[in-house]
């Protein structure tokens, strides 16, 4: 016979300090019960491929949400196909998914979980149905931060779209970041002294607006740079409702055309601002890269 197995399932997205609190209690009950623990999860947060107008709302796409669980877990994963189940009732989800596919032999689950067509069932839902069969049911209350917020990835959402990065960070017990493929773009920086990577970004990512004091990883390596993200309002002819993303690397000038590069964002310099001229503009990429080097260590 298969043996039981504790299982935990969720969108995890960020991968933030309270997620990790959950995979520390998994490991203690996996001792507790003497079962091994496995990791469920969904690639995407289900409202968002539900939403009939997508955000981007997104702290992890499914490549980054794999090695961020791989990073910090010892238990075995596996992505769920949320089209498979999206149909699937609170009660039917339970017992085709959770008892029968997976063997379910005890379950822990977050503050604010649910699962099922239409969120049916939540954690009293869960708690009742594993109480009808002597499965042992934990909820995990909130995570609090260090300033006894209580963390979670809408928390991470709202702290971001502020542009408050050094919290945003904070909550995560990490530096946010995006990651894309360098595309050609208008070549503009170049011809004030300041070339940048622009990146292809997964559309439903989030990305905070302004100019920010990063560092890019290419390959192994980690540079210093400025990320700007928006809408170029001084060079930009091209309207769009999509933020550009283009990074200036510190002390670099190798061509990395095509290659995937991860930005890490460290801190916020400013807000984008339209300028009246390409001088005016390359007088303050002078003074944010000194604040790049001021900002990140």
């Amino acid at each position: 016979m298969t043996r039981k197995k504790l299982i935990t399932v969720g969108t995890f997205d960020g991968v933030h300090l309270g997620h990790r609190a959950l995979f520390a209690r998994l490991e203690q009950l996996s001792v507790q019960y003497q079962m091994k623990a496995q990791v469920l999860y969904f690639p995407y947060p289900p409202k968002t491929l539900l939403s009939p107008q997508p955000e981007m709302t997104v702290l992890s796409t499914p490549p980054e949400k794999k090695a961020l669980l791989k990073s910090c877990l010892h238990f075995p994963t596996e992505e769920l196909n949320f089209q498979m189940y999206r149909e699937y009732t609170a009660e039917k989800f339970f017992k085709k998914v959770l008892l029968e596919k997976y063997n379910c032999g005890a379950i822990l689950a977050g503050p604010d979980f649910a699962f099922g067509k239409n969120r049916q069932g939540n954690g009293d839902f869960l708690k009742a149905k594993c109480q009808q069969l002597a499965i042992p049911c934990h909820i995990m209350s909130f995570y609090d931060g260090e300033d006894g917020s209580k963390i979670s990835s809408s928390l991470i959402r709202k702290t971001l779209a502020q542009g408050d990065i050094r919290a945003a960070n904070a909550l995560l017990g990490r530096p946010y970041s995006v990651e894309g493929r360098v595309i050609t773009g208008q070549k503009l920086g170049r011809k004030i002294g300041f070339p940048t990577a622009n990146l292809d970004i997964n559309f439903y990512k989030l990305l905070p607006l302004g100019v920010f004091a990063v560092k890019v990883r290419i390959g192994r390596r980690f540079y210093r740079g400025i990320c700007n993200i928006g809408f170029r309002p001084t060079v930009n002819t091209i309207h769009s409702v999509i933020p550009l993303v283009e990074v200036h690397i510190l002390d670099f000038k190798r061509s990395i055309y095509g290659r995937r590069v991860e930005v890490f964002f460290y801190d916020k310099i400013r807000s984008e601002s339209k300028f009246d001229s390409l001088e005016a503009l390359k007088a303050q990429l002078e003074q944010d890269k000194k604040d790049a080097c001021h900002l990140i260590d």
